[in-house]
C-alpha cells in the first residue's frame, strides 16, 4: 500500500433525503453486534454469538443554518417519529475509487437547539440510529 491510497475525509460528502449537505464535516456510521454466551463443554473459554446489530452514527456540523430544526423540531413536536435516508460518499482522487453507503430508516436521538461560545466557530453534532445499510460503490484492492 502506498500513503497517498489512504482515503481523505476531506473528499466526503453527505446527502439527507436527496439533499447535498454542504455543512456537513463529518459522518461515522458503525454497525455493533451484540453477541450471546454460548458456553461449550469441555471448554473453559465462552464462546459467542452474533445474535443482532445495533446500527449508530452521527453527523458533524458546522452551524451555518436551520436544517436539523427544519427537519425534525415541529415534527417531534407534533408526536411524529420522522425517518430518513443519508447518503454518504468518499471520493479521493488519489485513492483506488469511491466509496457511497446508503443509510435507511435514519432516525435522530436528539436536536441541538442552541449550542455557542463567543469566539469560536458553531458545530452541531446530531446522533442517530439505523436499521439497514448498503454499499453502493466499494473501494476495490488494486
Amino acid at each position: 500500500m502506498q500513503a497517498n491510497r489512504v482515503m481523505s475525509g476531506t473528499w466526503g460528502e453527505v446527502w439527507l433525503d436527496g439533499e447535498y449537505v454542504s455543512e456537513c464535516y463529518g459522518l461515522q456510521a458503525k454497525a455493533s453486534f451484540n453477541k450471546e454466551d454460548v458456553p461449550i463443554c469441555r471448554q473453559m473459554a465462552t464462546d459467542k454469538k452474533i445474535t443482532s446489530i445495533s446500527c449508530t452514527g452521527s453527523l458533524k456540523l458546522y452551524k451555518a443554518n436551520s436544517r436539523m430544526a427544519i427537519a425534525i423540531g415541529d415534527n417531534i413536536k407534533k408526536g411524529k417519529d420522522i425517518r430518513f435516508t443519508v447518503i454518504s460518499k468518499l471520493d479521493d482522487p488519489d485513492a483506488y475509487g469511491a466509496e457511497r453507503i446508503v443509510l435507511r430508516n435514519v432516525s435522530f436521538d436528539d436536536l441541538t437547539l442552541a449550542d455557542w461560545e463567543v469566539a469560536k466557530n458553531g458545530t452541531v453534532e446530531a446522533p442517530f440510529t439505523y436499521t439497514d445499510y448498503e454499499f453502493i460503490d466499494k473501494v476495490g484492492v488494486v
